[in-house]
């Protein structure tokens, strides 16, 4: 019963390895571009080798992968075109109504994936209800598609009007398609995304169509190689919504694993607070090139219907939008990799990261830019001899001439911009803290923080004291985070139907037959991804008052939909409005709009790894120590550093303190000190 996961990042790809006896193995190595599958398949080689393993000894592998989101970030797809209802060409670039910065005269909307010239209209209509008032004419359809295809598309999405209720048009455009382009990738609407919102419905689809090529060819060639390599089961990968599914179950819908790796860290910090005891979180993830944060609540990462793709400043509204089931997530671009640099007498940080190729100026690797890296290079906090597992030695001296470049313009010393890159990109991430938190609800200090990734563990403790935090949580291969979530994640997928009614007037019978359509949809998707039979479905629902233009998801009872769970469901959505808003209208009519089914199969849990104990509250004993900066101790200081693989449960360790690991470094500030339980997880208070 061996796993292995392994996550693709910005600047790493991280791995792990799940043993017969539960022991991890794991390891680190810079992605590869533009090809991120040679760093998986040369890096999970490495670590098989390492534990004596075999490719075919093992049962399954998991991945995570941001291909997907970079490809619409970098705008990399070509040849994708768009088929819509006549008089709806637009609807791309109009988008919505509201601003996204209401005061600001200069905002920027986001440049919609397809060019005008790449959308199509067809003459047909069908109203809200599902009834048809203009039918698909099918030689004039023939006569558009004909046309797409000498004008290059190779992927079309198509998405007309109203036909998350009566999708007979969508079909009969797909299956002309096939006989007059058999070449051509069609998504359309009424699988990817039968929601309400034509916006965001059309937006969803289009990024599906956008990036389906590349993402098939990625996961052919990825199977492929592993089967080459002896390996006999099955490629999972890693969803938004935190559940994995087989890579064949996202060859046809790719839009579901856009934010792939992130979702795994969120799924892992989850685990290790409620292990120490805390329900309650704040997930945080540092890598090279972006942090992600994430809100746990119970126990369980938050979720959302619809979340956007590279937001302006995170100002809802600014991004592209995609109805899929996402964990709530914050991404920022602030990681090990973000540039600094000098503007308007000031330092800033990122969004701009050097990456892997060439990386920060420590790196040796050509780059030249001074990046948070090298700044905490400088400070004393990361080992050059043992960064990245020992895989690397950075530079010392080029990490302190970068540095120049920003602190001589400003007339500070290298150890101050150091200090002050440090402090800034620390800052960034503190709002986007308080953006999942306080924004949602949250007291930041009645909740822990989670950190992990290659970096989030030296920026940690800082984030917290500034947002009066109780504790840091840094569990056990904290670099590797995402990689070790790939392992903890369940077999799961989710449908939904928009069908808009109000809960007092609406047919049980009508809605008890759409529940069975949806859970056979999911129940067989899951059905091939989980070798066990025992499936859970859950059922949901998106409620709002009568009037509102938003709304709340609750649960909703399984089986037969009696007038009792219907009102249940109401008496739910007035609690979730109420502790959301801070009141509920229970006099005022309630209407529902989506109907969501998750069905979630066997999955294997991830078992945490336990260390031996010492006698409570003894001191851990330093490996070594090093000059690390530290300014409320009056600068640099001599300062001890543990090796986190020495140290037992019930160690103490007193800051300032650093404590080193393969693929991270966990920074200790004066004042605060650490625990370690039984896990290996560092907890971090203040001392009192």
């Amino acid at each position: 019963m061996i796993r292995a996961g392994f996550d693709v990042g910005g600047t790493f790809t991280d791995f792990v390895l799940e043993d017969e006896a539960g022991r991890w193995h794991t390891g680190k190595r810079l992605t590869t571009y533009p090809d991120p599958s040679e760093a998986c398949l040369e890096g999970l080689r490495e670590l098989l080798a390492k534990a004596g393993v075999s490719l075919a000894e093992v049962e399954s592998t998991v991945h995570g992968t941001t291909l997907g989101s970079n490809i619409v970030i970098e705008r990399r797809a070509h040849g994708v075109g768009l088929i819509t209802t006549a008089g709806f060409r637009d609807v791309l670039q109009i988008g919505r109504e509201k601003r996204y910065q209401v005061y600001d005269l200069q905002i920027a909307k986001p440049e919609p994936l397809i060019d005008r010239s790449m959308i199509w209209e067809v003459r047909e209509r069908v109203l809200a209800d599902g009834s048809v008032l203009v039918g698909l004419d099918d030689e004039e359809t023939r006569a558009t598609l004909r046309d797409i295809a000498r004008k290059g598309v190779t992927s079309l999405a198509v998405c007309l009007l109203h036909s998350y209720i009566n999708p007979e048009h969508e079909r009969r455009i797909a299956e002309l398609a096939r006989e007059v382009a058999p070449e051509m990738v069609v998504s359309i609407s009424s699988e990817v995304s039968p929601q309400f919102r034509e916006y965001e419905r059309t937006s969803t689809t289009v990024v599906n169509a956008y990036v389906i090529t590349a993402v098939r060819e990625y996961l052919r060639k990825m199977s492929g190689e592993l089967a080459r390599g002896g390996y006999r089961g099955r490629l999972f990968i890693m969803q938004s919504g935190g559940g994995v599914a087989t890579a064949e179950a996202m060859w046809n819908l790719p839009v579901r694993m856009i934010e792939s790796g992130p979702a795994a860290g969120a799924l892992i910090a989850a685990r290790f607070g409620v292990a120490s005891g805390h329900t309650n979180v704040v997930a945080f993830d540092m890598g090279g090139t972006t942090a992600k944060l994430s809100m746990i609540v119970d126990g369980e990462p938050a979720s959302v219907g619809q979340f956007e793709l590279h937001r302006v400043k995170l100002a809802a509204g600014s991004g592209i939008p995609m109805n899929v089931r996402s964990l709530d997530l914050v991404e920022i671009g602030a990681g090990g990799g973000s540039i600094a640099r000098v503007s308007q007498g000031t330092i800033r940080v990122g969004p701009e990261s050097a990456g892997s190729a060439p990386g920060p100026a420590c790196y040796g690797r050509g780059g030249t830019a001074a990046t948070v890296t090298d700044a905490n290079l400088v400070l004393g906090y990361f080992n050059p001899a043992r960064f990245a597992g020992g895989t690397m030695t950075l530079d010392v001296e080029a990490a302190r001439v970068a540095i120049g470049r920003v602190a001589e313009p400003l007339g500070l010393t290298i150890e101050e911009a150091a200090w002050g890159i440090h402090s800034l990109v620390t800052l960034n991430m503190e709002l986007a803290t308080r953006v999942v938190s306080i924004e949602r609800g949250n007291d930041p200090r009645e909740l822990a923080l989670v950190a992990t990734g290659g970096s989030g563990p030296a920026h940690a403790c800082r984030m917290a004291l500034a947002l009066g935090m109780r504790s840091v949580l840094v569990p056990a291969a904290a670099g590797v985070a995402s990689a070790v979530g790939l392992l903890s994640a369940d077999v799961k997928f989710d449908t939904s139907r928009s069908f808009v009614s109000r809960l007092d007037t609406m047919s049980p019978d009508r809605l008890t037959r759409m529940f069975a359509e949806m859970e056979a949809e999911a129940v067989h998707v899951v059905g091939k991804s989980s070798a066990g039979s025992n499936l859970r479905l859950v059922r949901e629902a998106d409620l709002r008052y009568v009037g509102q233009g938003f709304e709340l998801t609750v649960p909703l009872a399984a089986g037969t939909l009696t007038s009792d769970a219907i009102g249940e469901a109401r008496r739910a959505f007035d609690e979730v409005y109420a502790r959301r808003y801070g009141c509920a209208h229970p006099d005022k009519p309630v209407e529902a709009t989506t109907w969501k089914v998750t069905a979630h199969g066997d999955s294997r849990p991830l078992r945490l790894p336990e260390i031996a104990s010492a006698p409570n509250g003894e001191p851990a004993r330093s490996a070594r120590s090093r000059e690390a900066y530290f300014p409320e101790s009056g600068g640099y200081v001599e300062t001890p550093v543990y090796d986190r693989e020495a140290l037992l449960a019930n160690h103490l360790i007193r800051g300032p303190a650093i404590i080193e690991e393969r693929e991270s470094t966990t920074v200790i500030p004066p004042g605060m000190a650490a625990v370690i339980d039984r896990h290996g997880t560092a907890r971090v208070e203040v001392e009192r």
